[in-house]
């Protein structure tokens, strides 16, 4: 079970990886830290225009019922697999 700590470390390793992951792997890492911190997407999703907020918020939503500590446990997984 990844504790916040781990949590933080991962996030920090993440941002400092010489090249940036695909969008596919940017939005998963986003889903799964919101997952593990806030819980279930709240709020109403972002309009057509804000494409960026949209797909954030879906692949957030996605993650709908997905427990806290699994969530983490999935980040730092993705994260390890992506050399962070």
């Amino acid at each position: 079970m990844a504790s916040q700590d781990d949590l933080d470390a991962a996030v920090k390793r993440v941002n400092t990886l010489k090249s940036a992951p695909n969008t596919t792997d940017m939005l998963a890492l986003y889903a799964l830290f919101k997952q593990a911190s806030v819980g279930d997407a709240t709020g109403s999703r972002p309009g057509i225009f804000d494409v960026k907020g949209r797909a954030k918020w879906d692949a957030w939503a996605a993650k709908k019922g997905t427990p806290r500590e699994a969530a983490g446990d999935q980040y730092l997984e993705l994260a390890k697999r992506l050399g962070a």
